[in-house]
């Protein structure tokens, strides 16, 4: 087996739907926002914008004019690319043990390109530096989105309907993304010494939060050199973000050199290194979908 991987090959394609099963369940955008397959050479989003209603034609009446406006957004696949070093003993193994160890990998893999996903797309950083990346101004939420300040002297639970209302004029609201300790914010919320939101209460993360779309992850509170920790984003993420993978996963077990700089060559170290890359485009098809708490001054 090991000598296939040698020059590279690819996850099958069921185990890309689980991979990508995966980083729904720990990327809040993946789990809150519509995903949609990516070719490799990108996809077009076209956000209209209709104005005034339609209208009803009687018989011998002129059509009247409508208004529209079109936007197009261009969602383009990056690389995102995770390795890791392990004995040698993985070349000496059965075939079976061999898959375990991918397995477990993959399993790790799924997780870390969740995590990657969420700290491009909404904090607009280069995952591993926590870098500002070039598409922060364009193609992130930190990045389009103001953020309001947090108000510790209003209740939270009420600031939070203060950004809803900033969206709902032009957007449903369709989910809700917390930082854990806005979930905790929100679990601490008592009136007349009866909690109000226990779902949040010790850690816990809910599905949902009054029929949105619900998620407390700490990658919202992930901050890079210039960027701001999130306490919380709600909007639209369902019509307002899309993103999606290309179905093709490539895998490649290196025996030789040293492909991660690290300075260490893998033959003397009696060491290979497995590398997977994912290839995941995103678009915020429009700011005026989202809102956002900056998270309050530590």
């Amino acid at each position: 087996m090991v000598d296939t991987l040698k020059g590279g090959t690819t996850f099958s394609t069921e185990l890309v739907t689980e991979l990508m099963s995966k980083v729904k369940g720990y990327s809040t955008l993946g789990k809150l926002s519509a995903q949609t397959p990516i070719p490799f050479n990108g996809s077009q989003q076209f956000v209209f914008n209709l104005e005034g209603n339609a209208q009803i034609v009687g018989e011998g009446e002129t059509k009247k004019p409508g208004k529209a406006t079109i936007e197009a957004k261009v969602i383009r696949p990056l690389k995102f690319v995770y390795q890791a070093r392990i004995s040698d003993e993985f070349k000496y193994c059965s075939e079976e043990k061999q898959i375990d160890y991918l397995q477990a990998f993959s399993d790790g893999f799924a997780k870390k390109i969740a995590v990657a996903f969420d700290l491009a797309a909404i904090h607009g950083l280069e995952p591993k530096s926590l870098t500002d990346a070039s598409f922060k101004a364009t193609n992130s939420i930190d990045g389009l989105v103001t953020a309001v300040e947090f108000n510790a002297k209003t209740q939270f639970d009420d600031q939070i309907d203060s950004i809803v209302q900033t969206v709902v004029d032009d957007y449903d609201v369709t989910g809700l993304a917390l930082s854990p300790a806005a979930g905790q914010a929100l679990a601490q919320i008592k009136v007349n010494g009866v909690v109000q939101y226990p779902e949040f209460r010790f850690g816990q993360n809910p599905d949902a939060f009054y029929g949105m779309a619900s998620d407390v992850n700490k990658t919202l509170a992930t901050k890079g050199a210039t960027s701001e920790n999130d306490y919380v984003i709600a909007g639209d993420f369902q019509n307002a973000f899309k993103w999606g993978y290309s179905e093709e996963i490539p895998l490649e077990v290196i025996e030789y050199g040293d492909p991660d700089q690290t300075g260490r060559d893998l033959k003397a170290n009696n060491e290979v290194l497995l590398r997977a890359e994912s290839f995941i485009g995103w678009g915020v098809l429009d700011a005026k979908a989202f809102a956002r708490i900056k998270a309050p001054a530590e």
